[in-house]
Parts: structure tokens; sequence; C-alpha cells
């Protein structure tokens, strides 16, 4: 897309842009967004590890994502918190109750029928 043939297409239908092109960062040209593929892009709020945030777009619907935390990078005593959070939780071993059973045949089988 030729950035110059853009401006000129916008001057020449928007009565708002009647300065001069020039050229520098502040510049910008408004395009379609082009895709690769057919698939529906979904604008995501990308969270970096020291907080920052950034504005992208994803192929699943979602609203923010976490970038991973290096490890390497944390002190001695935030490594080790996040590797205990990291092992599996052991579950509590449920305790059986045993209950206690009363109930004597003799007592119920003179409602049987007896064929």
């Amino acid at each position: 897309v030729n950035v110059f043939s853009c401006l000129e297409c916008l001057q020449a239908t928007s009565t708002f842009h009647t300065a001069a092109f020039q050229s520098n960062s502040n510049s910008t040209c408004v395009v379609r967004f082009g895709r690769q593929q057919y698939e529906s892009m979904h604008p995501v709020l990308l969270v970096r590890p020291d907080g920052s945030t950034i504005n992208i777009r994803y192929k699943e619907p979602r609203r923010i994502m976490k970038m991973p935390v290096d490890i390497t990078t944390l002190s001695e005593e935030e490594r080790k918190i996040r590797m205990r959070k990291r092992e599996p939780k052991r579950a509590a071993k449920q305790k059986l109750d045993d209950f206690e059973d009363d109930f004597k045949v003799d007592d119920y089988s003179k409602f049987w029928k007896k064929k």
C-alpha cells in the first residue's frame, strides 16, 4: 500500500486534512486490518509480568491474558513460594465412618412370602 496515495485519497475526500504531509514519527495512515486467514481476531488486554498492559488481537475471545513470570528474575523467597503453589495439592484422607448396624434378618423374615 502506497502511503502517499492513501494520504492523497484522504485529503481529497476530507476537508479536515488541509495541512501538507510531513514525514515524521507522528504521521499515520488509515488502512484496513489485513488478515492472513479468515479468522476473527478479538481485542485482548495483555498483562506483562511487570504490570504494564498492551492491547492486542488474539484468536480466542478473552478479556485479559497474563504473561508468565520468569522465575530466574525473582528473589529466593518469592521463587520458593511460587514453587510451593505449583506442587500438586494433597487431598485430605477421608475418614470412613463405620455405622453400627443392628439389623437382624430374623426380625423381618416373617414378612417374606413363601411360594
